[in-house]
């Protein structure tokens, strides 16, 4: 067993935290507020129908929208309530209970390796600290030769940017394109979030 994700440390100390999430971007979402920002990267950045991971998919809202772009989507979190509010509101990827840290996707019968995986709604540090650099790994080993995976996370979580960039490179991941939004913003000394593209070493 891998340590406890803060995620799941947060779920024991308030058993409504899940709830409370999800009906968060429910009641965004029934407001017209614009949650689309990521889905819209990771599909400019992928050809048609590609392969895409949705590591740590919360509720589903960027797999969701993958998937009705037209994306084979795969969707991990660990935490069981959220993945059944994925199924709820986002039907059709495949939506999937586990932890990051010990992704296995082909011992489940998905061996076909992704286009992109996409890591955002600072996933990387709800994750326990002592798995990050684990996590990253798993990713690179769940890529094509080609994919890129889209990470993002907000500065001040107790994950400096810096220790993510090290953690990527011992895990074969380099930096393709680093940005400071969704939104193609450049990344710069000052920027408070971080949205890193990066590709097998």
């Amino acid at each position: 067993m891998v340590e406890q994700s803060i995620w799941m440390q947060k779920v024991a100390a308030d058993p409504d935290h899940s709830t409370w999430f999800i009906e968060r971007f429910r009641s965004m979402s029934r407001a017209g507020d614009d949650l689309a920002g990521e889905a819209r990267l990771v599909d400019a950045m992928v050809p048609r129908r590609a392969r895409i991971l949705d590591a740590g998919c919360g509720s589903g809202r960027v797999g969701g929208m993958l998937a009705e772009a037209g994306h084979d989507v795969v969707g991990v979190d660990v935490d069981p309530a959220l993945i059944e509010a994925a199924e709820q509101d986002h039907p059709g990827p495949r939506w999937m209970v586990g932890d990051l840290a010990e992704l296995d996707l082909p011992a489940q019968g998905i061996t076909t390796p992704f286009d992109a995986i996409v890591c955002a709604g600072n996933v990387m540090t709800f994750l326990a600290p002592s798995t990050r650099r684990e996590v990253l790994r798993r990713f690179r080993a769940h890529l094509a030769p080609e994919g890129r995976a889209a990470i993002g996370f907000g500065a001040g979580r107790g994950y400096e940017f810096s220790e993510f960039f090290a953690d990527a490179a011992a895990s074969a991941l380099e930096p393709d394109l680093l940005l400071s939004t969704w939104d193609l913003r450049p990344f710069g000394d000052d920027s408070s979030f971080l949205v890193a593209l990066l590709r097998p070493a």
